[in-house]
């Protein structure tokens, strides 16, 4: 996990006969080149097992069945995985069920590049609010709030918070949906000059924003004050705004 970058996409609760998780495995597929998705791995031994009907077997949800069964590239040396799950109503923003899907690419130069199409791709797919996509190493010190560390805010738990389109937090890389970036005021000419140069309009109307030119490493300071600054810039991320 040390050397992963990490991507997490919050969407709307699953209804019946839902076509998103196929669709996020193929936008994944299409964004990575050379990807394919066709491995799982074992419950009990941790053993790869190939998929000949991958998107029968992705359809195929049960019950008992996570959101999105695990899928994977089957490279032990470079690993490419994906998943989801749901969050109940009672422990999602604003009281409201939602949808998580996962994904992991190799911190390398394959995964670095392809993480922003990769993001873009799934939460697309995934018709999400809002997404990140972090480095293992600094997603840590971003998540931690007992107490924070680095000096970076204290943000409100998901369940905390007043509706599903308010980020949580930031990352290296911030997918906001249309309407997660007219609750935070992004973009404002005046003030995100900075971080205009590095995003990209998706064709949903969201945004894809790339707080550091390279993976963010808070071990940084010019990576750390990047952080410090957007989280100052948007106040709403985190619960942190004054109602």
């Amino acid at each position: 996990m040390q050397n992963e970058i990490g991507i997490i996409v919050y969407a709307p609760d699953m209804v019946d006969n839902d076509d998103r998780p196929l669709a996020i495995v193929r936008g994944m597929e299409r964004a990575f080149p050379g990807l394919r998705l066709e491995w799982t791995i074992t419950d009990m031994e941790g053993e790869l097992v190939h998929l000949p009907q991958r998107d029968a077997w992705v359809n195929h949800v049960t019950e008992e069945d996570e959101l999105l069964r695990f899928v994977c590239n089957g490279d032990e040396n470079d690993p490419v995985t994906l998943w989801g799950f749901r969050t109940p109503a009672p422990f999602g923003p604003g009281g409201k069920g939602q949808s998580e899907f996962h994904a992991a690419l190799p911190h390398n130069a394959a995964g670095v590049a392809a993480a922003p199409a990769v993001l873009e791709a799934v939460a697309e797919a995934a018709r999400a609010f809002w997404g990140e996509c972090t480095p293992f190493r600094a997603a840590v010190d971003i998540v931690s709030q007992h107490p924070p560390r680095r000096g970076l805010p204290q943000l409100k738990v998901s369940s905390a918070l007043r509706s599903p389109e308010i980020p949580d937090r930031l990352g290296w890389l911030c997918y906001w949906s249309a309407a997660t970036a007219r609750v935070i005021g992004f973009p404002d000419p005046a003030r995100d000059a900075g971080l205009l140069s590095r995003s990209r309009r998706t064709a949903s109307g969201g945004w894809v924003v790339q707080l550091t030119d390279e993976p963010l490493d808070l071990d940084r300071p010019e990576h750390l004050d990047a952080l410090k600054r957007t989280y100052e810039r948007f106040p709403e991320i985190g619960g942190r705004s004054t109602p």
